[in-house]
């Protein structure tokens, strides 16, 4: 009896010690919830990222409000902007998809290309290693993307791989990008990011 309690007890210590901080999910359980109509907005910078034959083109998605009003702004890792906001629609509104823009207001969003089928990936804005949404007042630590699919963090100058998961490829060791469930139904489709 006493052997089985010791192996019992051993199972229960072993089990336990891999359960530590270095789990790393695929996913977040950041609570998000974003679903853009571009067959509605049409917006053609959100397009490039939304589309099969294009991996590797990634969109930075912003929400904001500017002039009393909410909008959506869009900009591309190929160097395209949105020339002005996209106002919500009486649909964005009753959906209530832009109070969960990712963890500051902010996502990235595109097919990864080095796999196929490519991978439609989604990702927080905001630096996993430096953003802290539990300290007042929020510091944002804003990415910004290259041409080539990587993302770098202007204050800890990680570079984090989009194609790939969002792995950090350069720099200190540290947290993947924050990632998000994602579907896109086509360039001028639904985005929908969870």
């Amino acid at each position: 009896m006493r052997k089985i309690i010791q192996s019992i007890l051993f199972l229960v210590v072993v089990l336990l010690s891999s359960c530590g901080d270095s789990v790393d999910y695929e996913y977040s359980s950041h609570r998000n919830f974003f679903t853009f109509h571009n067959e509605t907005h049409q917006n053609p910078i959100l397009a490039s990222a939304m589309n099969p034959l294009s991996p590797g083109v990634y969109c930075i998605i912003r929400c904001s409000f500017v002039s009393g009003r909410h909008s959506f702004s869009f900009e591309n890792n190929q160097g395209q902007k949105s020339d002005a906001p996209v106002w919500f629609n009486g649909i964005d509104l009753r959906l209530e998809s832009w109070k969960h823009v990712g963890m500051n207001n902010g996502l990235i969003v595109g097919y990864g290309n080095l796999d196929n089928p490519s991978p439609f990936f989604a990702y927080d804005l905001q630096c996993p290693n430096c953003f802290d949404a539990n300290v007042l007042p929020q510091r944002s630590c804003e990415l910004k993307m290259s041409s080539d699919g990587i993302a770098v963090c202007s204050s800890c100058r990680r570079k984090y791989n989009l194609n790939t998961g969002g792995n950090v490829v350069a720099g200190e060791s540290g947290k993947k990008l924050t990632r998000y469930r994602a579907s896109s139904t086509g360039p001028y489709g639904v985005l929908g990011v969870n």
